[in-house]
């Protein structure tokens, strides 16, 4: 025989062995995993029954950081207000960032589900209000702690540093940019990889969806409050409308996509809220507006929020307002940039997801909205870290199938009637994590 051929044919025997080990690896896992469910499922039941709010997710942490400290990992509380760290040192190698985010929404459950929320809780500004997890942020935090578990009966089959994770405010997209802003890398290291994943409504219940480059869309909160001159209804001509021309601002802003945008480029501009006045024959002296701004390249970015200014303050200058009193615009609310998956990164975790999930156990990201994520903030440094956000499907086949067949719809993220099916899910995710961290962090 002549070594060229055998060389080729270790060599095909030796990716032939890669394989196979490969899945006896995912099966073992998948076999630990559901022995494992029965410790998950009640602490996914726990987070959904006692969700909270952004920047005051203090018990959520707190039973979040207990779990860990059981595991063995060191945890420190209150980084970047209530987000926590775990880390775990496990010989030489690369040091792997995984995130999961706490906080919930100010929704009132009405999923039909057999363990809601009927959780309320005072905000940052002192209001209460109902809480939910109607973004699946109680499956996220369940599978971070089984991903630790598993890490953990393995550690044998790996070596480096892991980094847990526990975001805060990932709602109000600052809670990651205030982790790192309270001197997360100083404190901790930098590390080498960061990984996320999100449950995704509306997807096949189990199935791993990814892909390369851009994720989500930036998003960035702009308020606008309207000065105008204030005096009775019945007579408007010795006062300033101030709704009358919030009405205007709103009506020009649209132009901004439609006029100033590329049609080949994506962006929104939304006025979510429109506050004015307590009377009916009264006519306020201010009206407030709140946007929410997305796109998906930074250039594009610039220009609708440069152009939000521009166009409120020169309706204000064409009302006749003094320039004292033009609108005020305040574009550092909340702001998060486009979320882009390394393309290196994602190719080489996509194949493993393909060997240990199948070709049917996975599916490429489409983006069908702008939604948007603060996990840039934790990769988005210099020098960069590569990072990579997958997604994991939550609804059950027999459900999107009804829906496709005329039935209910399925909700979306931020409704009152979200729900997943947590088991597929959750195992799913945690077996998808794990073998992402394996993957990066070889035995030697």
């Amino acid at each position: 025989m002549h070594y060229s051929k055998l060389g080729k044919l270790l060599a095909s025997s030796a990716l032939v062995a890669a394989v196979m080990t490969t899945a006896t690896q995912a099966d073992d896992l998948s076999d630990a995993i559901a022995k494992d469910y029965s410790y998950l499922e009640p602490l996914f039941v726990h987070f959904h029954q006692n969700p909270e709010l952004s920047y005051v997710e203090t018990k959520t942490a707190a039973r979040l950081a207990a779990e860990l400290t059981s595991l063995g990992f060191t945890v420190t509380a209150g980084v970047g207000g209530t987000g926590i760290v775990a880390m775990m040192e496990n010989g030489d190698g690369p040091q792997v960032l995984v995130r999961a985010d706490m906080d919930g929404l100010p929704v009132k459950e009405d999923s039909g589900v057999a363990y809601p929320s009927s959780a309320t809780q005072t905000n940052i500004n002192g209001i209460e209000m109902p809480v939910m997890h109607a973004c699946g942020h109680d499956m996220h935090m369940t599978s971070l702690v089984g991903t630790a578990r598993r890490l953990v009966a393995m550690r044998d089959q790996w070596s480096g540093t892991l980094m847990l994770i526990g975001q805060p405010a990932e709602e109000r997209i600052g809670g990651a940019k205030a982790m790192v802003e309270d001197k997360l890398y100083d404190r901790f290291g930098r590390p080498d990889y960061a990984l996320a994943l999100h449950v995704a409504a509306g997807e096949p219940a189990g199935t791993i969806i990814y892909g390369s480059g851009l994720t989500y869309s930036s998003s960035d909160s702009v308020n606008i409050r309207v000065y105008g001159v204030g005096t009775h209804g019945a007579s408007p001509h010795l006062g300033n409308d101030p709704i009358v021309l919030a009405s205007q601002i709103v009506g020009a802003l649209q132009t901004l996509v439609s006029r100033e945008i590329s049609p080949l480029e994506a962006g929104v501009v939304t006025v979510g809220s429109f506050h004015a006045g307590r009377k009916h024959n009264i006519i306020s002296d201010h009206a407030d507006l709140q946007l929410t701004v997305r796109s998906n390249d930074e250039a594009v970015r610039e220009k609708l929020l440069q152009g939000i200014k521009r166009i409120a303050e020169n309706m204000g200058r064409v009302a006749g307002l003094p320039e004292d009193k033009l609108p005020k615009v305040d574009l550092s609310v909340e702001a998060t940039p486009t979320t882009y998956n390394d393309e290196a990164l994602a190719a080489r975790l996509g194949e493993a997801f393909v060997r240990a999930f199948g070709k049917d156990g996975t599916a490429p990201a489409i983006q069908r909205g702008m939604g948007a994520e603060d996990f840039p903030y934790f990769t988005n440094v210099e020098p960069p870290v590569p990072g990579f956000y997958f997604a994991v499907g939550g609804t059950a086949q027999a459900d999107l199938d009804a829906e496709k067949d005329g039935g209910p719809r399925i909700a979306g993220h931020h409704s009152p009637f979200f729900k997943i099916e947590p088991e597929p899910s959750i195992k799913a995710g945690v077996r998808a994590m794990t073998l992402a961290v394996l993957e990066l962090m070889p035995k030697k």
